[in-house]
């Protein structure tokens, strides 16, 4: 299990790197992640949103809804909705299956980045970004809030997230936590879920048979648009020749001793990890999300570059008006 992250926040997000990074990346992505949305207004907004379970420390006591309060017996808080205003909700796996590395930076710390991508880009225009974070015991909220200095916050959150042990146990699985963030938030806006969508204890291989998280993907793309990042290690779908290793898994208590010396275990063990990520990959398809995986040992601006242009092929044929028809 890491110690520390692999990526501290003075790599990840200063104002230099910031700077290269918005030179690297927002010209050639721009107008992906904006929308066709006016803006932020000034204040809060009017219409009232659906209530919440008060968080102390995280909401204003001025916020309580005190006839639902009264009836639920649990404090409750009613936020009102800022006009015309985007908001971009990232879900982060940091299950122990997401601490594994092998090439100088973890699953967790690759889905961060990306993560931080999304934000740089969304901060443009003073949307508000928000995140989750997955635990096997809880799903930690943190607050939707607009501008850079809230930006470095989440993430600085996100970096120092206490390592979960291997062989962690909890009633919070990527289906509930989805299931949850389509609940709790649902104004329409942007919804990033990154995670290595790896199920403990599911060896299904068939891409017939749909992960226990695909109808939560399928029914959150349905008020928004979704975009699903997996993030994968080499050695998870490419086996090394270095003789009996021991496989075990951080999530269950499979262990097993596997001689990657013999090369047709390795094309077995190969032909089967690319069997579910071909599932995972069918899945996420019919869910209607965006799909991007991420490998640590690629580059990943590249990776999220090749994925926006694609998008924006096919957006821009399916926003064509028809033929005879002036726009």
């Amino acid at each position: 299990m890491p110690t520390r992250p692999t990526i501290p926040l003075n790599k990840l997000a200063p104002e230099a790197a910031l700077r290269r990074l918005e030179l690297a990346i927002v010209r050639r992505l721009e107008g992906y992640l904006q929308g066709d949305h006016l803006g932020l207004l000034p204040g809060p907004g009017t219409d009232a949103n659906d209530a919440r379970v008060y968080i102390a420390g995280e909401d204003d006591v001025r916020k309580i809804d005190w006839a639902v309060t009264a009836r639920t017996t649990v404090p409750h808080v009613r936020d009102t909705m800022a006009d015309r205003e985007l908001e971009v909700w990232a879900l982060l796996d940091v299950t122990p299956s997401m601490n594994w590395g092998t090439e100088g930076v973890t699953k967790r710390d690759l889905g961060i980045a990306a993560i931080a991508t999304i934000g740089f880009l969304s901060q443009k225009m003073g949307d508000r970004f928000g995140g989750y974070i997955m635990r096997p015991e809880q799903l930690r909220r943190l607050p939707a809030r607009s501008g850079r200095s809230a930006l470095y916050g989440l993430l600085r959150r996100m970096l120092t997230e206490p390592f979960v042990p291997d062989h962690a146990h909890g009633p919070m699985s990527l289906a509930a936590s989805v299931e949850q963030l389509s609940r709790t938030q649902r104004r329409r806006g942007l919804r990033v879920v990154v995670s290595d969508f790896l199920t403990p204890g599911d060896h299904e291989l068939d891409p017939n048979i749909e992960p226990e998280w695909e109808r939560s993907m399928r029914r959150l793309a349905v008020r928004n648009q979704v975009l699903a990042i997996e993030v994968v290690d080499k050695r998870e779908i490419e086996f090394p020749d270095v003789g009996d290793m021991l496989i075990r898994d951080p999530e269950t208590d499979f262990e097993r001793y596997v001689n990657t010396g013999d090369s047709d275990a390795r094309a077995r063990m190969d032909a089967a990890s690319s069997a579910q990520r071909e599932r995972i990959r069918i899945a996420l398809r019919r869910a209607g999300v965006g799909h991007i995986q991420l490998r640590t040992d690629r580059d990943w601006v590249q990776d999220i570059a090749r994925f926006v242009l694609a998008y924006r092929r096919v957006a821009n044929m399916l926003h064509a008006p028809p033929q005879g028809v002036a726009k």
